[in-house]
């Protein structure tokens, strides 16, 4: 099947009891055994729900995977999957990641004797330069957040293969519907469901994706002995936002082109950085690995700090929000908000300056919202 049916129909069947074209909600905790001895493959929620199931194989289906293991947020999922590692393994991680992520590795992991070095992946020969006898896993984040750089994922799967690194891929940004890492060679693809995959704003969630059995039944382990597990009902809640996925999907980088377009034009605007865009360094990477450019732009204005502010403080439209990937177009300041616990040198260091804003374009008519940003830049 082609990606647009799979993301309807990928593991869907009709309910054998009922008929029902929807996976039935099963908001259940413990379930009755035939015997002892025999069950159908649930018992305890927490191990294991129906709804949360065909959720994983769905996920994994559009993904191109064989084994989907759905975690409470995406957070989550990136914790378990570190549980992988032991005492003083060495992670080479993409320097610009989402500021939790770091604030995960360096803060609570290091505790533990896990060893970080943050690099540009998008940098091939730089990434070689960092790696020593204890590394053990490539950590990429593309396209990464909030600089968008764009890692060649064939050049680093020949990286982690030469030295047999387990090689993951959080690619949120893009969704299987641009980008699906393991065809580059990934051992693990991690998504945020809470972002474009379910697309509405209305719950929390993370995933992992592997083709590895071992990996698949390590993550299976860990989900039921730690129980970081999402609900049965934001399943199912995903399992409805996830098919639409192909079609906001386009809409978002239909939007997203114009609105950097219109923004690389405008005279207070000093900076724009959007895949789609030529002007991107890593332009031509995207245009050969993605299918699409995605929603998410980053800009930066001639005046710094002060007119990120007025412009955020001012537009009407455009919601003053955390997250991203949803319907609703959002507007965020990554040096007080996304990344703020990020140290102000380390920060500056990687491009993200004070006055950098980061914007998540929705599926509202992109003339609405340049009209909107158009307003605010003239209180600017």
């Amino acid at each position: 099947m082609k990606f647009d049916t799979l993301v309807v129909r990928a593991k869907i069947k009709p309910d054998k009891t009922t008929g029902a074209i929807i996976p039935p909600l099963y908001s259940v905790a413990t379930y009755v055994l035939e015997q002892v001895g025999k069950d159908k493959g649930f018992d305890y929620t927490r191990a294991a729900n129906p709804t949360r199931q065909i959720m994983e194989e769905n996920l994994s289906a559009i993904e191109g995977g064989k084994y989907g293991v759905a975690f409470a947020s995406g957070m989550a999922a990136i914790d378990s999957c570190t549980k992988l590692l032991k005492a003083g393994d060495h992670v080479v991680c993409s320097d610009d990641v989402y500021g939790g992520v770091s604030r995960h590795f360096n803060n609570i992991l290091t505790k533990y004797n896990l060893k970080f070095t943050y690099v540009d992946t998008s940098n091939p020969p730089k990434v070689k330069q960092v790696i020593r006898k204890n590394t053990k896993m490539l950590w990429i984040e593309t396209p990464t957040n909030p600089l968008l750089k764009i890692t060649d994922l064939g050049a680093m799967a020949n990286i982690a293969k030469q030295h047999k690194l387990i090689y993951v891929v959080d690619s949120t940004f893009a969704t299987p519907a641009l980008l699906r890492p393991l065809e580059f060679g990934a051992d693990i693809v991690i998504h945020s469901t809470t972002k474009y995959i379910s697309g509405h704003n209305q719950l929390i969630g993370g995933i992992l994706i592997t083709n590895r059995k071992d990996i698949y039944e390590a993550m299976k382990f860990v989900q039921k002995t730690i129980g970081a597990v999402p609900s049965p009902f934001d399943c199912w809640l995903t399992l409805l936002g996830v098919k639409t996925l192909s079609l906001r999907m386009k809409r978002h980088c239909e939007s997203g082109q114009i609105v950097a377009e219109f923004l690389q034009s405008h005279p207070k605007v000093k900076k724009v950085t959007y895949p789609g865009l030529a002007s991107h360094p890593q332009h031509n990477i995207a245009a050969e690995q993605m299918s699409g450019f995605s929603g998410m732009i980053s800009f930066e204005l001639k005046g710094g700090i002060s007119a990120g502010k007025k412009l955020m403080n001012n537009v009407k439209l455009c919601s003053l929000a955390e997250s991203l990937g949803a319907v609703e177009t959002m507007i965020t300041h990554p040096a007080t908000m996304t990344h703020a616990e990020v140290p102000k040198k380390e920060r500056l260091e990687r491009g993200l300056t004070d006055g950098l804003v980061r914007l998540s374009v929705g599926i509202e008519d992109p003339d609405d919202i340049i009209n909107d940003l158009k307003q605010a830049l003239e209180k600017v």
